[in-house]
């Protein structure tokens, strides 16, 4: 039996949708097979946490799992049938008494799904099955060609990419190869529709759609948090000291950012709009800022000549640096 989606995030029902966020952030970051190289278990996990953000990342589906759980996840889904057949059940266990709402002819719903009267008050199977028309909304009266289910996959993609968005091939069982474009701003977890690539549809219909789940690699400077990049950036003493201008690598292509004379590490400077772009950019929505946060670091050559300037560096300080440092 699946596990509930609120238990794999480790969130209440209740949550938030930035609690649950939050929590999808911790846990992917955690499980993300570029750290757990190898490991099955956490590469299961993994996709289980995917799956459960998928949904309680979504209003709507959030809403529809509430309501009915994961048979609500179900292609065609008919949520307004299957509400009229449990408030059926629930006037037959209440002893036939009338309820709210719409009124709900047993009869009808079984003919309408295809069902097959004996004569003697019960029905066969012959027609359909009675739960798995609920999620189409028809039965045997559909005949003619009829759009195939949605499939998903999954494809993993480098940090870059992700950001600024790339084409890629890859297979999909007897679709053959296929060209993929990912939009500029996908995250660890976003999934991309691609039309008409996911299963044939019965009695020549349609293909359906292949619903593309996304896994970014890590990278190895720059980091993300929401719309925004973070960048680690080593100057030498002299720079931080003098102050200096540098280049510093974006998404757009390399930028010249001022070191300030003084800079300590730690310092922040933020480029405006060299983050991450918007998913569904609009007029008034530009993209992410890009926080370079300034390293000073020291020579690793040990000669006498650094030892020397060393401490003349040191000699320089007229207090405790930490001074002011307290629980």
């Amino acid at each position: 039996m699946a596990r509930d989606f609120y238990s794999v995030l480790g969130v209440s029902r209740g949550a938030s949708a930035d609690e649950i966020k939050k929590s999808f952030r911790k846990l992917a970051g955690k499980l993300h097979p570029d750290k757990n190289p190898g490991n099955k278990t956490s590469e299961a996990q993994f996709k289980e946490v995917n799956r459960a953000y998928e949904v309680l990342g979504d209003a709507k589906k959030r809403s529809l799992y509430d309501e009915f759980g994961e048979d609500a996840l179900r292609e065609g889904f008919d949520p307004e049938r299957m509400r009229q057949y449990k408030a059926w059940t629930d006037q037959q266990r209440a002893g036939g008494g009338g309820g709210g709402g719409a009124p709900f002819d047993i009869e009808d719903f079984l003919r309408s799904v295809g069902r097959n009267d004996t004569g003697d008050g019960h029905y066969s199977a012959g027609g359909g099955d009675i739960f798995g028309d609920l999620f189409s909304g028809r039965g045997r009266r559909q005949r003619g060609p009829a759009r195939g289910p949605d499939q998903e996959s999954e494809i993993t993609i480098d940090f870059a990419s992700a950001v600024k968005g790339g084409t890629f091939n890859m297979r999909i069982g007897d679709a053959g190869d296929i060209t993929v474009r990912i939009p500029p701003g996908a995250d660890e977890g976003s999934r991309v529709r691609i039309p008409g690539q996911g299963a044939p549809g019965p009695r020549g219909g349609p293909r359906g759609d292949l619903l593309l789940n996304i896994h970014v690699r890590t990278h190895p400077f720059f980091r993300r948090e929401g719309d925004d990049l973070h960048l680690d950036l080593p100057v030498t003493v002299g720079e931080a000291f003098r102050g200096a201008k540098v280049k510093v690598p974006t998404p757009d292509g390399p930028v010249t950012l001022k070191v300030p004379p003084h800079t300590q590490s730690g310092q922040v400077a933020r480029l405006k709009g060299k983050g991450v772009p918007k998913r569904r950019p609009s007029a008034d929505a530009t993209a992410g800022d890009l926080y370079v946060h300034f390293l000073v670091q020291l020579p690793t050559v040990d000669s006498e000549a650094v030892q020397h300037a060393i401490e003349t560096l040191d000699q320089a300080w007229t207090g405790d640096p930490r001074e002011r440092i307290e629980f």
